[in-house]
């Protein structure tokens, strides 16, 4: 067993803690194309490594501990401000990309510990409003937006006043790397891959939750009924959530190969043909729906309008900044350019913070 690992016997029975106990065990037990944490490519500064967790464990932890990962919970994924209490939040599909992530990688033997912190760092950067704060963003704001961008820059640099999350090599390419929004849901161009088998993995499982937790939503709103989904989608990946999950899964799974000692996630052509067209119909029949667009309007106006207010008033932005992140402002902002601070901000607010601050700066208080 040691043998196939690489490993000599007389040094894999010394680890010296917990975490080398992991390590070795992941040797032992994991796929040779996985990654392993012994070998990550290391973190942007040096950090003393822990005696109980792995690296991709510690970037896990300390994305789930992050401010920007608990104001998931109150950002939009498809239905602004649903008044339900089971329609999707980015949290919620942050959470489901996970689970699938992590029951394929378990299956092919990959690393989970890096699957789960790639899937759970995925979304940090996204805006309030879901994609329609993502479009406006990129339209008025210099050098663009995307909230994959985004994303590596709340680990990077937004988080701790400055510091980021320090996280490793292999997590930040990763989220990096997830978006893949209209285009291939496998990219075929190589530098749109993420650089590990765990990162590209999480970009299918992306697109596998909204996939069907957006049908199942758009269903339970009434925009869309069960009889307007496609057919041939109905017949291949049958008619609940958990059957459209498990088949998406199961296809993945049996259609991953291994050609010159590489791993190819794969999707099987009638699999993806099926995806493809689901895909076109939500975006035909929910996300471009009346009922979704017409909130979404309102959505741009209210994040432009903020955008213009602050700044024109930068005492304004710095005291509603240091209200949200509940931090001083950092010294590093120094040197970056006031609009992209001002991005920054609203790309950081939730949903609920947006309107009460719109509602505070520009509608008009009764006079008692």
């Amino acid at each position: 067993m040691y043998a196939a690992a690489g490993l000599k016997a007389e040094d894999a029975i010394k680890p010296k803690n917990i975490r080398e106990e992991i390590q070795l065990r992941e040797r032992l037990f994991l796929c040779p194309q996985a990654c392993l944490s012994s070998e990550t490519r290391g973190r942007r500064r040096p950090s003393e490594p822990c005696t109980i967790r792995t690296p991709f464990q510690r970037d896990r932890d300390r994305i789930v501990y992050s401010k920007a990962f608990r104001r998931l919970k109150h950002k939009t994924q498809v239905f602004l401000s649903p008044m339900g209490d089971h329609y999707r939040t980015r949290l919620t599909h942050t959470l489901e990309v996970a689970e699938i992530a992590r029951t394929i990688a378990r299956a092919l033997r990959l690393n989970e510990d890096l699957t789960e912190a790639v899937a759970m760092g995925h979304d940090l950067g996204h805006t309030p409003f879901g994609h329609a704060g993502e479009t406006i963003l990129n339209e008025i704001v210099p050098g663009g937006f995307s909230h994959c961008r985004q994303s590596l820059r709340v680990v990077d640099i937004l988080e701790n006043g400055g510091r980021g999350l320090n996280l490793t090599y292999e997590v930040r390419d990763g989220i990096l790397k997830h978006s893949k929004g209209f285009g291939d849901i496998i990219p075929k161009k190589p530098n749109e891959n993420a650089n590990t088998v765990e990162g590209r993995l999480v970009r299918i499982a992306d697109v596998i939750a909204y996939l069907s937790h957006d049908l199942d939503d758009a269903i339970r709103s009434g925009v869309i009924g069960e009889s307007d989904v496609p057919i041939e989608c109905k017949e291949v990946l049958g008619d609940s959530h958990g059957s459209r999950i498990s088949a998406m899964i199961k296809d993945v799974i049996a259609s991953t190969r291994i050609e010159d000692r590489k791993m190819i996630l794969d999707i099987s052509p009638t699999m993806l043909e099926t995806m493809m067209k689901l895909r076109a119909f939500l975006y035909d029949n929910v996300y471009r729906s009346p009922q979704v667009h017409n909130e979404f309007v309102k959505a741009r106006r209210i994040l432009l309008d903020l955008y213009e207010y602050f700044l024109k008033h930068k005492n304004a932005f710095l005291r509603e900044n240091t209200r949200l992140f509940e931090e001083e402002i950092p010294s590093y902002w120094e040197d970056i350019p006031f609009e992209r601070r001002v991005c920054d901000f609203i790309a950081g607010m939730t949903d609920r913070y947006a309107q009460n601050l719109y509602t505070r700066i520009f509608m008009p208080s009764s006079v008692v």
